[in-house]
This record gives structure tokens, C-alpha cells and sequence, in this order.
């Protein structure tokens, strides 16, 4: 997916665990990690906002687009 995760460099960053950061914004540390390894196929805003709001960063920090071919999952384009 051209989207990618940056999570654990911020809470590197930061010096805070996973589980600190689960206690902080309500979510499970099973949810945290599947958005962390990029296994995500949504967030919402609501959890953007609370990691945000924890993390004191911008959605920008934590998620990037990297242009490239599309998940096997992902829509399909037609061919021309």
C-alpha cells in the first residue's frame, strides 16, 4: 500500500511504549500494533486525533503517501 505507518519512529521519538500509548488514547495495544506494522486498512479520525493529540505531532508525522503500484487487495485500475 503507498501508504506508510511511521508510528514507531515517533514513539521512539517520543520514548514512549506502545502500551503507554494504548492507555493514553483508549485503544487496544493489538489495534496500535496493527496500524504500527501497516496492517491497517483504516483509521479513524477520531483515533488520528487522540494519537495526535498524545503524540503532540500532525497526521503528516504518522502517516505518508509513497507513490507505487497498488496492494494486490488494493482497486483495480482498467487497463487502456
Amino acid at each position: 500500500m503507498p501508504i506508510r505507518v511511521y508510528l514507531d519512529r515517533v514513539l521512539l521519538e517520543r520514548r514512549m511504549s506502545l502500551t503507554e500509548l494504548a492507555d493514553r488514547v483508549g485503544v487496544t495495544i493489538a489495534n496500535l500494533s496493527v496500524l504500527k506494522t501497516g496492517k491497517a486498512r483504516a483509521v479513524r479520525f477520531s483515533t488520528l486525533d487522540a494519537l495526535c493529540r498524545e503524540l503532540n505531532c500532525q497526521p503528516g508525522d504518522l502517516l505518508v503517501f509513497e507513490p507505487g503500484p497498488p496492494d494486490e487487495d488494493g482497486p483495480e485500475t482498467p487497463e487502456e
